[in-house]
């Protein structure tokens, strides 16, 4: 892993879903090249580890469903860092492994609040601290599955799709403003998300990609820090693939 001295000295940034993963990849890259990051997780117990192995300012427990609680924590984020510069949306789960004939009620919507509701409140709330500032980068993290939608993972891949509609509207609104908003799709990647899926599931999305692999957290991390750099002047509301080769469009 190549890192950048000091591409993010003066610069705050948000990583939900930061706690683990392709989160905890983001935000530990962000503060090793100078940036201030506050992690926000679901998981309060994995929160004082991931502050410590990623050197991260500030730690905020909540649930991106929580609209509340995201405004509460994004006042509070601010005040902690002094501004806010970066919001990489890396919070997500899968929801069940099921056919549309048998997807459970409750495991749709949930998907649907997280992924997706949770994202656009993130995205709503930072939008006038930027504003502010005349300046910020937008990262949400969408998926594969968005892009060409996995069988018996009907909720995943239509709130992905939702992510990358949603990065696309909000890039053109923002356009002017000085904040760039992208999104990336990554295949499958080695994270502790793969525990919510059956083996059967991983496998069948391994004999997608042409590389014969599953990516690692660190790929996507670096395509999502380089969007959230200065470096990225001229790109918005576009999606960005990471996939082995599994989407080229």
């Amino acid at each position: 892993m190549t890192l950048y001295a000091n591409r993010f000295s003066g610069k705050s940034a948000i990583v939900t879903g930061g706690a683990s993963g392709l989160g905890l990849q983001v935000a530990t890259r962000i503060v090793a090249e100078g940036g201030k990051v506050a992690i926000w997780d679901i998981n309060p117990e994995s929160l004082a580890e991931a502050k410590k192995s990623s050197g991260a300012h500030y730690t905020h427990a909540l649930d991106v469903s929580d609209y509340k609680a995201v405004v509460k924590a994004t006042q509070d984020s601010n005040a902690a860092l002094g501004r806010i510069d970066i919001l990489v949306a890396s919070a997500g789960i899968t929801g069940a492994t099921v056919p549309v004939s048998e997807f459970p009620i409750d495991s749709w919507l949930r998907v649907m609040d997280v992924n997706l509701n949770g994202l656009f409140y993130c995205c709503r709330e930072v939008i006038p601290f930027m504003s502010k500032n005349g300046y910020g980068r937008i990262v949400n993290i969408a998926s594969v599955a968005g892009k060409e939608g996995n069988p018996n993972a009907s909720a995943y891949s239509a709130s992905k799709a939702g992510v990358i509609g949603l990065t696309k509207s909000l890039g053109k609104e923002l356009a002017t403003k000085g904040i760039l908003v992208n999104c990336i799709t990554p295949a499958t990647f080695e994270s502790a998300i793969l525990t919510q899926l059956p083996k059967s599931q991983v496998d069948y999305m391994r004999s997608k990609i042409p590389m014969g692999r599953l990516g690692e957290a660190a790929e996507s991390a670096a395509l999502a820090c380089w969007l959230a750099s200065d470096e990225c002047s001229f790109s918005t509301g576009a999606t960005f693939d990471i996939s082995g080769g599994r989407t080229t469009y």
